[in-house]
C-alpha cells in the first residue's frame, strides 16, 4: 500500500466508505468486527466497526445503529449501492470477534467475539454476500486497513504482526 494514500478512519461503532485510491481503517478491534464490504470492480468499499450483535438488547430508546451487527450492516448496504456498488457484486472480508478475557463462567452473554461473528456472518448470508476470507477469533487485537482497489485486507496484530488476506 502506498504510504501517500488518502487513509479515512472508522471508529469504534462507525461505519464509513471510500473509492480508490484511498484506504480504510479502523484499530481497537478485540471483540468487535471490522466488516469490510466492497464491490472490487468498481473500487469502492465500506467499512463497518460492529461493537455487539443485535440492536434488540439495546436498553435505551435512541440508539447508535452503527454499533450492532443486524443494524450496520443494513445500512453500509444502503450506503454503498447509494455511491455506485452494486450489490450483487459485493462481497465482504471480516476481522476481529476475539475472546479478550477468560471468564470463570460459560454465560453465554459475555461471548461477544463469537457471538458477534456469527450475527454478522447471518446478515451477510440475508443479503446473498458472500465472505471472502476471515481472521476472526483468538484473543488478541487487531487493525485493519482495506485497498478498494486492490481487495487487499491487511491486518496487524501484536503477537502475529502484519498478515494479508
Amino acid at each position: 500500500m502506498n504510504d501517500s494514500q488518502i487513509i479515512v478512519k472508522v471508529g469504534i461503532a462507525d461505519l464509513n466508505m471510500v473509492s480508490a485510491p484511498q484506504t480504510i481503517r479502523t484499530s481497537g478491534l478485540g471483540s468487535c468486527i471490522g466488516a469490510v464490504l466492497y464491490d472490487l470492480p468498481k473500487k469502492i468499499a465500506g467499512l463497518a466497526h460492529i461493537m455487539l450483535p443485535d440492536s434488540s438488547l439495546a436498553r435505551q430508546d435512541s440508539i447508535n445503529t452503527y454499533k450492532y451487527a443486524d443494524t450496520a450492516i443494513d445500512i453500509l448496504i444502503e450506503k454503498l449501492c447509494e455511491n455506485g456498488a452494486r450489490k450483487y457484486a459485493l462481497q465482504a472480508k471480516l476481522a476481529g470477534g476475539a475472546q479478550m478475557f477468560q471468564f470463570s463462567s460459560t454465560s453465554e452473554i459475555m461471548r461477544i467475539g463469537p457471538r458477534n461473528v456469527e450475527a454478522v456472518k447471518e446478515k451477510l448470508n440475508m443479503h446473498y454476500i458472500p465472505i471472502v476470507s476471515m481472521d476472526v477469533g483468538g484473543n488478541c487485537g487487531r487493525t485493519i486497513e482495506f485497498d478498494p482497489a486492490t481487495g487487499e485486507l491487511k491486518i496487524r496484530t501484536v503477537t502475529k504482526g502484519q498478515s494479508f488476506i
